[in-house]
């Protein structure tokens, strides 16, 4: 069974710093680029951040570009997205998701390729 598990969202203020995890099970994580995406309220799933599956490269929406970092540890099967200064319009669920034939590049324009999501973690930064 594959499992997305996303842990570490809660209340921060803004300026403030935050990480995001991303467990995986079920899968072999580093066949997989994985990504970041949020949803705010009375919004539609948008794109965040991505990473490919060997080598580092990453990916990123403008408005969180400079400002998240995201990363992964195949041995550990996780994907981690640092935020630092956090803004109230990050406030959002965000979901991990994982794709084992689609790009990470891919991500920032389509969630076509997604084949699993996590259940996402609430954040909410407070101004």
């Amino acid at each position: 069974q594959v499992q997305l598990v996303e842990s570490g969202g809660g209340l921060v203020q803004a300026g403030g710093s935050l990480r995001l995890s991303c467990a995986a099970s079920g899968i072999t994580f580093s066949t997989f680029a994985m990504g970041w995406f949020r949803q705010a309220p009375g919004k539609e799933r948008e794109f965040v951040a991505a990473i490919v599956r060997i080598g580092g490269n990453t990916y990123y929406a403008d408005s969180v570009k400079g400002r998240f970092t995201i990363s992964r540890d195949n041995a550990k099967n996780t994907v981690i997205l640092q935020m630092d200064s956090l803004k109230p319009e990050d406030t959002a669920v965000y979901y991990c998701a994982a794709t084992r034939f689609g790009s990470a590049q891919a991500m920032l324009n389509t969630v076509q390729n997604i084949d699993y999501w996590g259940k996402g973690t609430q954040l909410t930064v407070s101004s």
